[in-house]
C-alpha cells in the first residue's frame, strides 16, 4: 500500500527506458485537511446537529427587520457621515505615510540592511494586530470616539499599502534610477523621476481599494467605542430592536455599494 501511494511509479518506455513518475499527493492532501477539520471540530466544539436545527433562526431575524424602522432614519445621518469621514482621513493618512515607509523598506532603494530589516519587522508587526485591538487600545489612548476609529483605520492602511508598495518598489525596473543617480542627482530625486511614476498607478488604485474596504471595517468599530455608526448597531443588535438595525444595515449597504462604485470606475481609469 505504501509503495502504491508514496514511491514513485515504475514506467518503461518503447526503446526499454525506464523512468519513474512521481506520484499524485493528492491523497496526502486530502487526508491532512481531513484531519485538521477532525481537530478544529474537536477544539471548537462545533455541533452539526445544533447548527441544523438553528439556521432557520437567521431568516427569523430577517423578517424581524423587514420593514425597518423608517423614522429611525434621521438619527443615522450623522453617525453615517462620522464613519465616512473616518475611513476617509483614516485611508488618507495612511496612505500617505506608507510611502515613506515602503521606500526605507525597499531593499533596492535602501543599501543598509538593518534599516530595511527594522521598517519591514514594522509593517509586518502592524499587519499582525487585527483592527479592532488596535482600535481598543486607541480608545484608551484618545478616548471612546471617532479619533480612535481614525487611528484604527490608519494604521490598518498603512500596514496593507505599505506591504504591498515596497514589494512593487523592489519589482520596478532600477535602469533610470541608476542612470540618474550617476548623473548626480540624489537617492530622493531618482527616486521621484524614475521610480515613483512606475508605481504611481498602483499606489493610486490600492490605497482607493484599501478606502472602500475600510467603510466596512468602519462600521463594525463602534463595537469597541470608536465611533460612527457601529455604535448604533451594536445597540440594536443589544435591544433586539432589529426594526433599527433593519434601516441601519440598508444605510450602510447603499452607501458602500456607492463608494465600491466609485472606487472602482477611478480604479480602472487608472490601469
Amino acid at each position: 500500500m505504501y509503495d502504491r501511494i508514496f514511491l514513485p511509479k515504475k514506467i518503461t518506455l518503447e526503446n526499454g527506458k525506464t523512468v519513474y513518475e512521481k506520484r499524485s499527493r493528492l491523497p496526502f492532501i486530502v487526508a491532512l485537511l481531513l484531519l485538521a477539520v477532525i481537530i478544529s471540530i474537536r477544539i471548537t466544539g462545533f455541533e452539526l446537529e445544533l447548527l441544523l436545527e438553528r439556521w432557520m433562526q437567521f431568516f427569523v431575524i430577517i423578517g424581524q427587520m423587514i420593514p425597518p424602522n423608517w423614522e429611525h432614519f434621521s438619527n443615522i445621518w450623522v453617525p453615517l457621515l462620522d464613519t465616512i469621514k473616518m475611513s476617509l482621513l483614516g485611508s488618507l493618512l495612511g496612505a500617505l505615510v506608507a510611502l515613506p515607509i515602503a521606500v526605507l523598506a525597499s531593499s533596492n532603494i535602501v543599501k543598509s540592511k538593518v534599516v530595511v530589516a527594522l521598517f519591514t519587522f514594522f509593517l509586518s508587526i502592524l499587519r499582525t494586530l487585527p483592527t479592532l485591538i488596535s482600535a481598543l487600545i486607541a480608545t484608551f489612548v484618545f478616548g471612546l470616539g471617532t479619533v480612535a476609529g481614525t487611528v484604527a483605520i490608519f494604521l490598518f492602511t498603512l500596514a496593507y499599502v505599505g506591504k504591498l508598495l515596497y514589494e512593487q518598489i523592489e519589482n520596478v525596473d532600477m535602469g533610470a534610477f541608476e542612470a540618474m543617480e550617476s548623473i548626480g542627482l540624489t537617492k530622493v530625486q531618482a527616486f521621484r523621476y524614475a521610480v515613483f511614476p512606475q508605481i504611481l498607478p498602483n499606489y493610486l488604485s490600492t490605497s482607493l481599494f484599501c478606502f472602500e474596504g475600510n467603510v466596512r471595517y468602519a462600521a463594525i468599530l463602534g463595537y469597541v467605542g470608536a465611533g460612527g455608526i457601529g455604535l448604533l448597531l451594536n445597540e440594536g443588535l443589544g435591544w433586539r430592536n432589529y426594526a433599527n438595525v433593519g434601516i441601519i444595515l440598508l444605510l450602510l449597504v447603499i452607501t458602500v455599494f456607492i463608494i465600491e462604485n466609485a472606487s472602482e470606475y477611478f480604479r480602472k481609469k487608472l490601469m
